[in-house]
């Protein structure tokens, strides 16, 4: 077999709107992309991603400590349902959520994470969507932007693959700043 050709099976991970989640699909529907969104993982049962997952028949899988309370069930269930769908790449797509060490470690290089900032400014824990865009325009930052980068067992520490730039306006809200930085996540 082909390896070249062979379709990349996805497992995206969300715990909102998914837009990111969106493009993605989208871009595998146009052919740009060569793969299939085998699931989608929430952590947030009342996700608004999960209506367009429905929507597109993508299955759904909540996995969060209220229905996986000991930490050994959490990365079970997790684990399982990767290896049922043959998961070749995990996408963090606007996930809050840490991802257990020992799935970072089995699928090592194999899980990224879309971030809106860039790398190594404004990442690690609680540092994640509007959070992000208020201290960049707290401390006055010039640049922001996306980073895409490999998930390690730090937050937001791993190898960065790509990053977008985009210059931050004197008068950016953290929501103009995050509608422009939303834009650059979606084409890279």
């Amino acid at each position: 077999m082909n390896q070249i050709n062979k379709s990349v099976n996805i497992v995206a991970f969300a715990s909102g709107n998914g837009s990111n989640v969106k493009a993605i699909h989208r871009k595998i529907k146009m052919g740009e992309i060569n793969a299939e969104i085998r699931m989608l993982v929430s952590n947030n049962s009342n996700a608004n991603v999960l209506d367009y997952a429905k929507a597109e028949r993508i299955p759904i899988f909540i996995h969060n400590k209220t229905r996986f309370p000991s930490n050994v069930e959490y990365t079970n269930s997790l684990f399982n349902v990767l290896k049922e769908v043959n998961a070749d790449l995990l996408v963090l797509a606007g996930f809050v959520k840490k991802i257990p060490d020992g799935i970072v470690t089995y699928y090592e290089k194999r899980i990224i994470n879309i971030h809106p900032s860039l790398l190594p400014k404004f990442g690690g824990q609680g540092f994640f969507g509007m959070n992000v865009h208020r201290a960049v325009i707290k401390l006055k930052e010039k640049e922001s932007g996306v980073s895409i980068h490999f998930v390690n067992q730090i937050y937001d520490d791993g190898p960065i693959i790509a990053q977008s730039v985009i210059r931050v306006r004197d008068d950016d809200s953290p929501e103009d700043l995050a509608a422009r930085v939303l834009i650059e996540e979606h084409k890279l």
